[in-house]
């Protein structure tokens, strides 16, 4: 990726982009496939089946939006909290439990500043971890565990989560590689290959063998993928967030989840690609230096689901503010933009 100003390349973002099949095996890529990155926020769909395979959708009575919420980064608007908050009632679990912290909640500008003119501190529950967050408060609700230190390491409601992640990328919860998320609880290391075949499985659990080990949690990911895909305001918000505006412009064949330090995992869903069936595959897109400023990512995302497509000419202009981010002088005028460079390349011509 290169950022142009005028006729001048001002900087330029180096990263990784890798597509498998359901089966795993890469199909295209870009940069190195293997390099490892912890998956932050990308890692939610697959925590919350801790929460649903414990029977959390009867014991509490979890709407489709409820389940998109809880497997989020939300912009912490006004919707959000109300979802939560019914559900947490509903669960007899006080907000007060949230151990996510305040840091840059909400993400929301308009809601931030709506809350600064009316002199209203933002709680935890504008956080974009608490959907997470509120999960595992459930989960030891559900279990009769403790509620107060449902995010330390050793609490059973943290082992449960650690089982729903190993098993969906199959490993096992010992051989997982940890460290501490800003919010407070766990994440964990993968592959870009290996987060891009748990993707693949998200696209399409019903694919999974029933001998795979990863059969345990297939039907559970099913119940996310579908309520990710009926509620994308609810996985991340309503006003410039590239998650729920790609489900937007490619509804029924995409589901996108962003983690910190520019990491993204799309799960694409079967379908017509260029005149022909093309089956579910799964998508993992880091840039190196983190992007700060997120015009990278963005521009790598959409550039990278139109090379392969599965964004027509329509949902690429749909998505136009993050397929070329720019930049606007003090008049208006168009200062710089981001521009995508690599070509993703099919497995069969980078090895021919």
């Amino acid at each position: 990726m290169e950022q142009h100003r005028g006729s001048i390349v001002e900087s330029r973002h180096r990263g990784h982009i890798v597509e498998v099949d359901a089966s795993g095996a890469v199909v295209r890529a870009v940069g190195d496939p293997d390099v490892v990155v912890n998956l932050r926020s990308a890692m939610k769909p697959f925590a919350l089946v801790a929460l649903l395979e414990a029977g959390g959708i009867a014991a509490f009575d979890l709407s489709p939006a409820e389940v998109a919420v809880m497997a989020s980064s939300h912009s912490g608007e006004d919707a959000h909290v109300r979802t939560l908050q019914s559900v947490m009632r509903r669960a007899g679990v006080s907000q007060s439990l949230l151990a996510c912290g305040t840091e840059g909640a909400p993400l929301d500008a308009l809601t931030a500043a709506r809350l600064l003119r009316d002199g209203e501190r933002p709680g935890a529950i504008r956080h974009q971890c608490s959907g997470q967050h509120a999960s595992t408060i459930l989960l030891a609700r559900l279990k009769g565990w403790s509620l107060e230190d449902y995010w330390r390491d050793e609490h059973p409601a943290q082992a449960a989560v650690r089982w729903a992640v190993a098993t969906a990328f199959g490993v096992e919860s010992r051989d997982l590689i940890t460290a501490v998320d800003e919010c407070g609880v766990l994440t964990y290391a993968f592959s870009l290959r290996e987060i891009a075949r748990a993707y693949a499985l998200l696209a399409d659990p019903e694919t999974i063998m029933p001998r795979d080990p990863r059969a345990e949690v297939a039907r559970w990911l099913l119940v996310v993928r579908d309520a990710m895909l009926a509620n994308p305001e609810m996985v991340a918000g309503s006003r410039d967030r590239l998650d729920t505006s790609l489900v937007k412009a490619a509804p029924g064949r995409v589901v996108s989840k962003g983690g910190a330090e520019a990491l993204r995992g799309i799960a694409i869903l079967g379908g017509q690609r260029a005149g022909r069936y093309v089956g579910p595959s799964g998508m993992a897109i880091k840039i190196d230096d983190g992007d700060g400023r997120r015009r990278a990512t963005h521009a790598a995302t959409v550039e990278a689901l139109r090379q392969i497509g599965v964004l027509d000419a329509q949902g690429v202009r749909l998505l136009a503010r993050y397929a070329r981010p720019s930049t606007q002088d003090a008049h208006g005028r168009s200062a710089s933009e981001a521009v995508p460079v690599f070509e993703l390349a099919p497995l069969d011509e980078m090895v021919g």
